[in-house]
């Protein structure tokens, strides 16, 4: 399921970015302050080239680009519940 980063309160748009900034394999080899790789990210989100993507079956929340969204049936199968 895609969320919306406008639907998030500022703080917790900020905390999630940050909190995905900070993931270990995230470092782009550059030198960038970690505002900066915040406000690179909030970049992508308002342009749309990025999405905040939560997958209910794991109960996770993640940052990816949206050329990088699964195929739809792939998304519906993430976000279903296993009984």
């Amino acid at each position: 399921m895609i969320i919306p980063h406008r639907d998030l309160q500022p703080a917790t748009l900020t905390n999630l970015i940050e909190e995905f900034v900070s993931r270990e394999g995230t470092d782009n080899g550059f030198d960038d302050t970690l505002e900066q790789r915040v406000q690179a990210v909030h970049r992508l989100l308002e342009s749309g080239e990025a999405v905040i993507l939560y997958t209910q079956l794991t109960e996770s929340v993640n940052i990816i680009m949206r050329h990088d969204l699964p195929e739809e049936a792939e998304l519906d199968a993430m976000n279903q519940v296993q009984d």
